[in-house]
């Protein structure tokens, strides 16, 4: 089909204009800082809140939604991962907000807050709707790059846009970039030709990717440009509100480090890994050791637990060594998985193994607080999966056990330095939020380019 330049040029371009208006409904029941937050989102049409798991993410984009509706008397979509939506469409029923749950891309022509899963987002038409929020944003990277590039396509074509999630990895501001080109403003490749320089060594603070790092005097700029779209809180103090409620309980981490006997071919005696390949192998060797240590730990503990793997092996042999245990694996169809994930929620199963990259991101699991885990270098989705259960609303101390072999050890300390890098980022995020930084943005293809006369 032969396509004009304009019209390839229209399909690249973000949809401009101004979309941000002053609230028309503010319930009583948001807290004072989410309150405050939704205010921010709506005046700014196109936002991002980062807002730390139990803080309420839910009720204040439930609220966004509907005032969008009203002001416009049009369709909201909100995207979640796996069994998210029923968690939200319970909520929205507590606040008396009527949510439906779309079925294959279907839904009643009187409804107009729409529910899905990233994973049917192919099935809807961005034509029907005028905001599209994005709960638990950082999930859609974890997903594979079809879904996210058909995430970004669809809400370039939607005038309101909200992205909602606990935190962005601290060690990938790729992620910032992509974010700020989701909601229409700078493009990631333009972010880091603004702020960033290649670097062919490793960033000595460990900020960014390896082949980038911000410019000497480009970091004060940079935390003033997030700050001009996206707001964020790990506390409601963080926004300078009294933190009330909000109070975490205590949080005991360890690491249990087996003993590895069994030498590599060729070798006589065990050593430590040096390579990837080592690494890998040493997974795949251990798997028997470390499951039955997990089942040992499951066994001592009366209660819920989650136990968290990587490989489909770690998996399948944990649910046979666990008694009452039940895996969600990726070989499973969408609906199976959800009805796992629900029936742990609803606590009708005590034992739930599964991967972080399926079931780390929106869930509410504050009735555990026992969880076993072999551990990734990944600590977006550490992080994640311990706020399943570590978040505002837990009454128990949570614990955290680790199961890592020799040539392992020391994961934990690398995963509480990213921590810190994570606690880094959140401060200047902080630091920043109330300073009044507005940065024009760019809106590609809203003009038509002349030509002059003497090129054509």
């Amino acid at each position: 089909m032969d396509v004009s330049y304009q019209q390839f040029i229209d399909r690249k371009s973000q949809l401009g204009g101004q979309h941000g208006f002053d609230p028309v409904w503010m319930p009583d029941f948001l807290f004072d800082f989410q309150r405050h937050l939704v205010e921010w989102a709506l005046r700014q049409g196109r936002s991002a809140i980062y807002a730390d798991c139990g803080m309420g993410k839910t009720p204040m984009q439930l609220v966004i939604a509907q005032n969008v509706v009203r002001h416009t008397n049009k369709r909201v979509l909100i995207l979640t991962p796996l069994a998210v939506s029923y968690q939200t469409l319970k909520e929205a029923e507590k606040f008396g907000i009527e949510v439906e749950r779309g079925q294959d891309g279907k839904f009643s022509p009187s409804a107009k807050i729409v529910i899905t899963n990233y994973q049917q987002l192919h099935k809807y038409d961005a034509s029907d709707f005028v905001m599209v929020v994005c709960d638990e944003a950082s999930a859609i990277k974890s997903a594979d790059g079809k879904t996210t590039a058909a995430v970004t396509e669809f809400m370039r074509q939607v005038p309101n846009r909200l992205l909602c999630t606990a935190t962005p990895a601290p060690n990938d501001f790729h992620e910032l970039g992509t974010s700020s080109e989701a909601l229409g403003g700078l493009g990631c490749r333009d972010m880091l030709g603004r702020f960033f320089k290649q670097d062919t060594a490793k960033d000595h603070r460990g900020w960014g990717r390896s082949k980038y790092r911000l410019k000497g005097h480009a970091e004060e700029p940079f935390w003033k440009w997030v700050c001009s779209w996206a707001r964020s809180c790990r506390k409601p103090s963080d926004l300078g509100f009294d933190d009330g409620d909000f109070v975490l309980p205590g949080l005991e981490e360890s690491e249990i480090v087996l003993q590895c006997n069994n030498p590599r071919p060729g070798q006589m005696f065990v050593t430590p890994p040096k390579t990837m390949a080592d690494h890998q192998y040493e997974r795949r060797n251990t798997i028997t050791e470390r499951c039955e240590s997990a089942a040992e730990e499951v066994a001592g503990h009366d209660g819920y637990s989650l136990v968290w793997c990587h490989l489909n092996g770690e998996a399948d042999l944990a649910e046979k060594l666990i008694p009452g245990a039940l895996q969600v694996s990726g070989s499973m169809s969408d609906e199976q998985k959800e009805e796992r994930l629900l029936a742990f929620s609803a606590g009708e199963l005590k034992t739930l193994v599964l991967k972080p990259k399926i079931g780390c991101w929106g869930l509410n699991w504050q009735h555990c607080h026992h969880q076993v885990m072999f551990p990734s270098d990944s600590f977006e989705q550490y992080y994640q999966a311990v706020r399943r259960s570590w978040r505002f609303g837990q009454e128990n101390k949570v614990l955290i056990k680790i199961i890592t072999t020799e040539g392992g050890r020391g994961v934990l300390e690398n995963l509480k330095r990213k921590s810190a890098r994570a606690d880094r980022m959140f401060n200047l995020l902080t630091r920043f939020m109330g300073d009044a930084v507005n940065i024009e943005r760019t809106k590609y293809g809203s003009q038509i380019q002349r030509i002059p006369q003497w090129l054509s």
